[in-house]
């Protein structure tokens, strides 16, 4: 009786090693990449297709492109692990880092800067045209909508209201329909921009370059760490690769140059402060 007993927990237990074993292969998803919205969804998924696709054949599993409605969420979402391989400016990349302890692979070889723009035609020709105007940004916590900020207070503007917006383009679209004096976007961003579309809004300010989009990889996946650095380096010097970056002008990779990270930590500091308050 003892042995038959026996048998059957061994049995019972074999079931639930398969049926734990069916479990976690079910739940497996794909590995996930993760863009900050700098842009609408629209363009973030057709712009991160070509690496999606080299990602998803060298890694022999299913890669899919993921952003959030805005900044906040975005670095939030983050924080919580809902990503992989992350991509988002430089201050955000310093708070994953040091609060998530994210993983900083790499950015791009283009400086990034955060512009200030107004319509061509307008009569907004110095920054103190702009006093008692609505100004236009990204989320709060968006690295252009900040540094857009700190610009207004060092102009002696810092009364002067910003009105939050998902992307860029519907920064230049709400500019050009008369609903902002001056807008916040990136220079990167600016230049993509339909023709007519830019030709239409002129520059008020420019920013010093800043640390721009970095990679991260997030803790859970550190073991992969040395295969998805060397697949990234792969894709800048593929066809596919080469094309992205040519038509983004993003000139390439390169590695973090030392404490380059470090230095957007004040940057990194409104985030956080922003997410506790929410």
């Amino acid at each position: 009786m003892n042995r038959i007993w026996f048998r059957c927990l061994r049995l019972v237990g074999l079931a639930f090693l398969v049926a734990l074993g069916a479990g976690a292969q079910t739940t497996a998803g794909p590995f996930r990449l993760g863009i900050a919205p700098h842009t609408s969804t629209r363009v973030i998924l057709e712009m991160y297709q070509p690496l999606r696709a080299h990602l998803e054949k060298a890694l022999g599993m299913p890669v899919e492109v993921q952003t959030a409605p805005d900044f906040t969420e975005f670095a939030r979402r983050a924080l919580h692990h809902e990503y992989d391989l992350v991509v988002t400016t430089g201050h955000q990349a310093r708070l994953l880092q040091t609060d998530a302890h994210h993983i900083p692979l790499l950015t791009y070889k283009a400086d990034f800067k955060a512009v200030a723009v107004v319509v061509a035609k307008s009569s907004y020709k110095t920054p103190k045209d702009l006093r008692g105007t609505t100004t236009i940004g990204l989320s709060t916590t968006s690295l252009v909508t900040l540094w857009g900020q700190h610009w207004l207070k060092s102009q002696g503007l810092s009364q002067v209201p910003v009105r939050y917006v998902s992307a860029a383009d519907s920064v230049a679209q709400l500019l050009l329909a008369g609903e902002g004096s001056a807008g916040f976007v990136s220079l990167a961003n600016f230049q993509k921009l339909p023709p007519d579309v830019q030709g239409a809004l002129r520059l008020l300010a420019e920013s010093p370059a800043m640390l721009g989009r970095v990679y991260l990889l997030d803790q859970g996946q550190a073991a992969k760490k040395d295969r998805i650095l060397k697949e990234l380096w792969a894709f800048a010097e593929s066809e596919a690769g080469r094309q992205y970056l040519e038509k983004n002008k993003l000139e390439g990779y390169r590695p973090l140059k030392k404490r380059e990270l470090e230095s957007m930590d004040p940057y990194a500091a409104e985030v956080r402060q922003t997410l506790q308050q929410k």
